[in-house]
């Protein structure tokens, strides 16, 4: 490059930035999820978003492997993926110590995964995601309600009410049952499934011709029949689960056999959430049971279901009902200097500190402006409370302490501050 030649400030396509307002949204979002989950018994763990290559191709849906992941060769010849999902790796961890924990397991992960697709509304490159998963309790369908539950819960946690959105509940069992009724080789069911995956997306008489070329008979049109018995013992098992989750206070569950979802792990139970706004008609989030994927590394089988929630799906539904997190990155209090910062530095920052332990964040000026600039300087940076300290508060332990808004002002010794400024 040119010493003439500017470096792009823009980020890389399809990531962002995120400054200290933006990250302060998101944190305030993923607090919010956090004391849900919490609340239901569930711990936080992570991962490196590095992992072997073969993690994903052995399991993960193959539109991912082949055309979404970051896949590079390292330098020790090795082939590794940024994680496009954080199933395999909890996968990978709990059958690295599977004799460590006691069953069941309740589990969360937030962190950022990586996907090559093309950016668009609700799909990035980079984004951040929540996983909630429940691993090794065989009592269905209660272990597939208290997921589905919680992933209701998380967004009445916000505010949401269940006319904002609805839990489309499928099943795999049902799905590949249908599918053997309706003569499909394996190979076939899956690329019956795939294709389903992909119809509402594709026009009604191109998905027609596409099943036709696969089978004669549709496996949806077998579920909506009842004539196969197989099948019918599938509807009813789902049937229990939206009974279950009725009782449960989830009253906007419904049945939709179209609901795949791409991962090639799921062994049951499916769903989806989607927004009832027109204006965003594409799913949120969604999970389901994938009771045979610790089995790939060795050892038995471990019952586990779960789902995983992406951040800007689930800010745009919080922006389009007017949910969104009101919410600043900027300190409480703006602590001013009458002197010369260099003059008083051990004794302001003795006040600051004893303001700090009382948990207000204090911002403490250290160059030389006048007062006057210096409240100029708290109202543009968004902070709320301005106190000026000079030799009489250092010598009097006290502060006049202004809320910058109202203009309202009091005089509190330092151990009161607390008492006036609101986090």
């Amino acid at each position: 490059m040119a010493d003439s030649e500017k470096l792009s400030t823009d980020p890389y396509k399809g990531v962002r930035d995120f400054y200290p307002a933006d990250w302060a949204r998101m944190r305030a979002m993923f607090s919010c999820i956090r004391e849900t989950l919490n609340r239901y018994g569930y711990e936080e763990y992570n991962a490196s978003p590095l992992e072997r290559a073969e993690l994903y191709e052995a399991k993960t849906s193959e539109e991912i492997v082949n055309e979404q992941t970051y896949t590079f060769t390292d330098r020790g010849d090795r082939r590794v993926t940024l994680r496009p999902e954080m199933t395999p790796t909890l996968a990978r961890m709990l059958a690295a110590k599977r004799r460590e924990f006691p069953l069941p397991i309740r589990w969360f992960s937030i962190g950022n995964r990586f996907r090559y697709e093309r950016p668009q509304r609700g799909r990035l490159r980079e984004f951040y995601q929540v996983d909630v998963d429940l691993l090794g309790a065989v009592n269905v369908p209660h272990t597939d309600v208290e997921i589905i539950s919680i992933a209701s819960a998380i967004l009445k946690s916000f505010g949401a009410t269940e006319d904002d959105f609805t839990i489309r509940v499928s099943s795999r069992a049902l799905l590949n049952a249908a599918c053997a009724a309706a003569g499909l080789s394996e190979d076939a069911t899956r690329s019956y499934l795939r294709l389903l995956d992909r119809k509402a997306k594709m026009p009604a008489d191109e998905f027609a011709t596409e099943v036709h070329n696969l089978t004669n008979i549709d496996p949806l049109a077998l579920i909506e029949d009842g004539t196969a018995p197989e099948v019918n013992s599938e509807k009813q098992a789902l049937k229990t689960l939206l009974d279950v989750l009725s009782k449960r206070g989830v009253g906007n569950a419904q049945f939709d056999p179209e609901i795949t979802r791409g991962f090639l792990y799921y062994t049951g139970m499916v769903f989806e959430v989607y927004d009832t706004n027109p204006e965003n008609t594409r799913a949120l989030f969604g999970g389901g049971r994938y009771d045979k994927l610790l089995s790939l590394f060795g050892g038995d089988q471990i019952p586990a279901v779960g789902f995983g929630m992406g951040d800007v799906t689930l800010a745009d539904f919080l922006e389009t009902h007017g949910l969104a997190s009101k919410v600043s990155s900027a300190p409480i209090l703006f602590l001013g200097t009458v002197l010369p910062y260099d003059q008083c530095a051990v004794e302001i920052e003795a006040v600051a500190d004893k303001i700090r332990v009382q948990g207000i964040s204090v911002f403490t000026n250290i160059v030389n402006k006048h007062i006057g600039d210096q409240v100029k300087e708290a109202n543009r940076r968004g902070i709320p409370y301005f106190a000026a300290v000079g030799s009489d508060e250092i010598d009097s332990g006290t502060l006049r302490v202004k809320r910058l808004a109202t203009g309202e002002e009091r005089a509190l010794v330092l151990s009161d501050v607390s008492t006036f400024c609101i986090h």
